[in-house]
């Protein structure tokens, strides 16, 4: 018999994975506190209620027979239960409570050989001044909340030690500033039987004042063996964890050519989206295959592409429109996708839009007409 499926969060991850499990007619149940989230159409059964909350996510997963999530902010000591108990759940608790705490994912790093930036680990903003001043080579830095940041939030930049003050007053990471060529990702699936398959290495271009990807290229412009050792390391870090599922692993180039990591996410990701059209087996196909322990699909591309971000125009927020998408959809190999958010907001993740071309100057030409043809307003 098929088992029942749950997924922890009902955004955009969600949604983008019930159109991939509606192909092998999976039953699928959500669980997120927003009673107007995303998924609440498209789930065999939707319930509204904390992801954070020990009883309700305990409850949550008697009903299901695979537990897996969208997003990381979960109650892990439910989950733990849970799995104590015989459910399967995946990613497995304790890999989540390692990456919930940037403090435990540097440091696990570290003890597993994993290249990364250097850090030191702080317990408040005045042990942060402190080491600041006796560790001065750590600068220029960034101090990141252990627990709780994401998409930028929760990330303070130390340029100097006149701007100390600036440090998080909570337990955090202090972590040297990588001087960066390039951005990377992979996102690697392993599955129960510990096979692994990696998607090929993307370029990743952030906002510059948001600190969350605006668009990406797939594949990197980047050498073979730049790419060979993105790749190990990625495969690396997935066996270490012994995830079950999908890890996205983000990587700095630094300007010496060496490949760093920044940090992971166990689950689809922002940097897997354009998946869906140019590969042969998207993201969210694979995480499936991966925690029912099937056999991983082939992630060949089948040609060059990019994805950018659709985000809620600064200045609206209200119902949301798409200014300029009949001209998007004149454009050849141009995909958008829609979120199903009703209300926008200014920088709020809307959809995407995956571009894909076999020749890379037209591809990057698609990109910019992309870019300033299409807006989500009010």
């Amino acid at each position: 018999m098929t088992p029942t499926l749950g997924i922890l969060g009902g955004g955009q991850l969600g949604l983008m994975l019930l159109q991939a499990a509606i192909d092998w007619n999976l039953r699928v149940h959500v669980l997120d506190p927003d009673a107007d989230a995303p998924c609440r159409h498209l789930c065999t059964q939707f319930n509204t209620g904390s992801l954070t909350d020990y009883d309700t996510v305990y409850q949550f997963g008697q009903g299901v027979d695979v537990l897996t999530i969208e997003i990381e902010r979960v109650n892990v000591d439910a989950l733990e239960a849970l799995e104590r108990e015989g459910k399967r759940v995946y990613p497995q608790p304790a890999v989540i409570r390692v990456i919930q705490d940037k403090r435990l994912q540097k440091q696990f790093y570290r003890d597993n050989n994993l290249p990364t930036a250097d850090f030191t680990l702080t317990d408040n903003r005045a042990d942060a001044i402190r080491q600041i001043s006796q560790n001065p080579a750590l600068l220029p830095a960034f101090h990141k909340l252990g627990r709780d940041g994401y998409d930028g939030r929760g990330v303070q930049r130390i340029a100097t030690a006149a701007d100390a003050d600036k440090a998080f007053d909570a337990p955090g990471v202090l972590e040297k500033a990588v001087d960066f060529e390039k951005e990377l990702a992979v996102i690697v699936a392993r599955n129960e039987r510990g096979d692994v398959q990696t998607f090929p290495t993307v370029e990743m271009v952030f906002h510059p004042e948001l600190n969350l990807v605006e668009y990406l290229f797939a594949p990197a412009e980047i050498t073979t063996d730049i790419d060979r050792q993105a790749q190990a390391i990625a495969r690396q870090t997935a066996d270490a964890f012994g995830i079950v599922g999908l890890l996205a692993v983000e990587l700095f180039l630094d300007k010496a050519g060496n490949v760093l990591i920044n940090e992971v996410a166990p689950r689809p990701h922002n940097s897997g989206h354009h998946t869906i059209q140019a590969n042969v087996t998207s993201q969210f196909e694979q995480h499936w295959r991966a925690i029912l322990n099937y056999p991983l699909g082939n992630t060949d591309a089948y040609q060059p592409a990019a994805m950018l971000n659709l985000l809620g125009e600064d200045g609206h927020t209200g119902p949301a429109r798409y200014e300029g998408l009949e001209t998007l959809l004149t454009m050849p190999g141009v995909f958008p996708f829609f979120y199903g958010k009703a209300i926008t907001k200014p920088f709020r993740k809307m959809g995407h839009v995956t571009v894909m071309d076999a020749d890379m100057d037209t591809l990057r030409q698609k990109v910019s007409a992309v870019k300033t043809g299409i807006r989500v307003v009010t």
